[in-house]
């Protein structure tokens, strides 16, 4: 017969590293949770058509089955004042491309057909910005010539 004895103190040293362990795990899983969701909470994964259409759904907007254009665009590593008001326009709706200066991202246009006002007009379109999958930025916009640009929601 075998007897082992175990002090408290390594008891409350096992369950510590047990607690780290677990508050570690639940740690990385929110993170990929919240990496997939803005601060707004709306899902911003855009990896597939499908994803990119139902995060403009979450604001209400109707596209087009086909992009107008899909292209690649580098964010420019210092901003002037045109991307600088351009991103406020993105800070303004919980996204920032300073994160992103210097990389190569994805913008997808597509035609919105139910902008109030221009619903039988071709000239509204959203860009989405896209890098590893999710949305990090983008506009609504008329390529009208006294145009206008806002965010993604709904004015």
């Amino acid at each position: 017969m075998f007897v082992y004895s175990i002090k408290s103190k390594h008891i409350k040293i096992a369950f510590l590293v047990l607690f780290i362990i677990v508050t570690v795990i639940s740690l990385a899983i929110l993170s990929q949770d919240s990496k997939e969701t803005g601060k707004s909470g709306m899902s911003i994964k855009a990896s597939t058509h499908d994803e990119r259409m139902a995060f403009l759904s979450q604001y209400g907007w109707e596209i087009d089955e086909e992009p107008v254009e899909v292209q690649e665009v580098i964010i420019p590593n210092e901003f002037d004042d045109t991307y600088n008001a351009y991103n406020e326009i993105q800070k303004a709706q919980g996204f920032d491309l300073t994160v992103y200066s210097g990389m190569r991202v994805k913008r997808w246009t597509y035609k919105i057909k139910n902008y109030k006002g221009y619903e039988n007009k071709d000239c509204i379109h959203t860009n989405i910005l896209v890098y590893d999958g999710l949305v990090i930025g983008g506009d609504v916009c008329s390529v009208e010539l006294d145009g206008f640009m806002h965010g993604f929601p709904m004015p």
